[in-house]
């Protein structure tokens, strides 16, 4: 939503009442009553979903898709190690309002570690996305020579610095 310009976290306000009414169904926010008025850097920072179900509407169901597939999410990684799995993500044309509102705040999607670990690093190293490995290089015990060693494997950009660095600030104001 930042890097698309439809928010700004510490201009754009939100108002938590607890909770939403997405078709029918009513999401709730963890804290009873709801935040009330805050930032959308607040929302982050609160973990509360009505705020950020209001951050996937205001980016549309193909923008949020396009950025999870632009985070590898639903894809396997590549990384050195077998058996990995591609994670589970709706299929755009599944997905309406409700599937929408669950995705914006991580529960309508199954992601492995990995792609948690590989997404969350490209957000906070300027937006660029590399190949994970588990091990840089393997060397020879006695010399310690190298014996196989795996470069850096950039694979895309997925945001601008600017983006970058704003939620560089927003998930150090989170923790």
């Amino acid at each position: 939503a930042i890097e698309e310009g439809v928010v700004d976290l510490e201009k754009d306000t939100f108002y938590d009442s607890g909770s939403v009414i997405v078709s029918g169904a009513r999401i709730g926010c963890w804290k009873a009553g709801g935040h009330g008025h805050q930032t959308f850097l607040q929302v982050l920072e609160s973990s509360c979903n009505p705020g950020v179900v209001k951050l996937g509407n205001l980016l549309g169901k193909e923008r949020l898709f396009s950025y999870l597939d632009l985070f590898g999410f639903g894809s396997k990684t590549g990384i050195d190690l077998n058996g990995e799995s591609k994670g589970i993500i709706f299929p755009l044309d599944r997905v309406g309002e409700l599937e929408l509102a669950t995705t914006a705040f991580g529960q309508g999607v199954s992601v492995t570690p990995i792609q948690q670990v590989t997404a969350v690093s490209a957000v906070v190293n300027g937006g660029s996305l590399y190949k994970p490995y588990i091990v840089k290089s393997f060397l020879e015990p006695e010399t310690n020579s190298v014996i196989k060693s795996y470069d850096k494997t950039f694979v895309r950009n997925t945001i601008s610095k600017e983006t970058s660095d704003k939620m560089k600030y927003a998930l150090e104001s989170v923790v």
